[in-house]
């Protein structure tokens, strides 16, 4: 057996919640005769949900969407699959990353789904064409969710995409857990170097950013939170973590992780503050959180080692990890989420496409939350296959929670 199936068949063990969905697909069929696109990480986890969604009996054409995250036996093994095609590969050129989002989107998809908003930003600047085939699509991170909503406030986006990443069971288990972990773990292997101790940086105290604190400080870091959110930076005072600019974290900070999904958040005037040795992540979408062109243009040297670059600046080493890219999938070891964590994402992809593949030729353009009744569902899967059971609200108590006349 190929390294990418066995990979494959090691993540589907810890993946019951996908499984059990898997079962209801080959039972129902609920995707004969449609032709699904998508753009992820391709690796094992996401393997997965490609063969649950291509046992529904969809077509799905896949890419990746990110040049550093594929791993390439996996995306070998994927086109061994029953009605699976990939065309993602690892370290591929800007134009190979496009020929590829092409080549997905030449199958004619009527379901997009992704991970950054490629596919959906393409089909509405490039391949108009397929407008009116697509039903509809989702989305799995933060950075995609931003520009889906910017393009939907101006009107723009012209079909219905399931913000798959904004409701509760991605958010409080995959950015919390999956980034906090993954992270670290990547950032590990990468350079061997101790985290106790450390002065560790965090820019962004969203979900992912509170999840990587918390796990940094369990590691025994000294852990800074940047913020431009007011509530969030005093929320993370509150939970015990030093709150400061970049602009004074640069100048003590030793390991760097930028979280926020917006541009130079870590830019020449911190370059210029940081410690020698510093070491600079991304655990954001895109590779614009740390200036990585300006090092290019003024380090006076660059050293490239595995997964490592790093810029000397008038004596002065600063590493980058993954080229600035996402840190825990993006280096060469790099796994990405723990397996667990995406069994719950993957089975929120799958029940959201399942609804848009019901629901979508009457859903208008624009962006929709996960329906509460598919969020609750992925619980209980998880629940279920934990053995864990929980209490049921009875009908005095439902009584009690709707009335407003309660007495004295």
């Amino acid at each position: 057996m190929s390294s990418g199936k066995l990979k494959i068949e090691w993540a589907a063990q810890y993946m019951p919640v996908l499984a059990a969905i898997k079962k209801q697909f080959v039972k129902e069929k609920p995707f004969a005769g449609m032709t699904i696109g998508m753009a992820l990480h391709v690796e094992a986890k996401t393997a997965n949900l490609v063969s649950t969604l291509a046992a529904g009996g969809a077509e799905v054409h896949i890419t990746g969407c990110n040049p550093l995250s594929t791993q390439d036996d996996v995306a070998e093994a994927l086109n061994d699959f029953k009605n699976v095609h990939c065309y993602a590969k690892r370290a591929c050129s800007v134009d190979e990353y496009y020929s590829a989002i092409d080549q997905v989107l030449d199958a004619s998809p009527v379901i997009t789904i992704d991970d950054g908003m490629d596919l959906i930003h393409y089909i509405h600047t490039k391949r108009r064409d397929l407008i009116k085939k697509v039903i509809g699509g989702c989305e799995e991170t933060t950075t995609g969710i931003h520009r889906l909503r910017a393009m939907s406030n101006e009107g723009k986006l012209e079909f219905p995409v399931i913000a798959v990443n904004d409701t509760p069971m991605k958010r409080f288990f995959d950015n919390v857990h999956g980034t906090g972990e993954s992270a670290l773990s990547s950032i590990m292997i990468t350079t061997n170097t101790l985290i106790a101790g450390k002065f560790f940086v965090v820019a962004g105290y969203g979900f992912c950013g509170r999840g990587l604190a918390k796990k940094a400080h369990g590691l025994g870091a000294k852990v800074i939170v940047t913020e431009i959110d007011p509530r969030r930076a005093l929320e993370a005072h509150m939970d015990g973590f030093m709150v400061m600019s970049m602009d004074e974290a640069a100048t003590i900070g030793d390991i760097f992780v930028t979280t926020t999904g917006n541009i130079a958040v870590i830019a020449a005037r911190h370059f210029k503050t940081l410690k020698n040795g510093a070491i600079l992540s991304n655990a954001g979408h895109f590779n614009v959180e740390i200036d990585i062109e300006w090092l290019h243009k003024n380090a006076d040297k660059v050293i490239q080692r595995d997964g490592i670059e790093t810029f000397m600046l008038k004596g002065k080493a600063i590493h980058v990890l993954a080229e600035g890219r996402l840190v825990n999938l993006a280096t060469p070891k790099g796994m990405g989420h723990p397996i667990e964590v995406m069994d719950l994402s993957f089975a929120l992809q799958a029940l959201c496409t399942l609804h848009i593949a019901k629901n979508g030729r009457k859903m208008k353009g624009g962006v929709y939350d996960v329906p509460q009744e598919i969020d609750e569902k992925v619980a209980y899967l998880k629940l279920s296959s934990l053995g864990l059971s929980i209490d049921a609200v009875t009908e005095k108590q439902k009584k009690y929670l709707c009335s407003w006349d309660i007495g004295t």
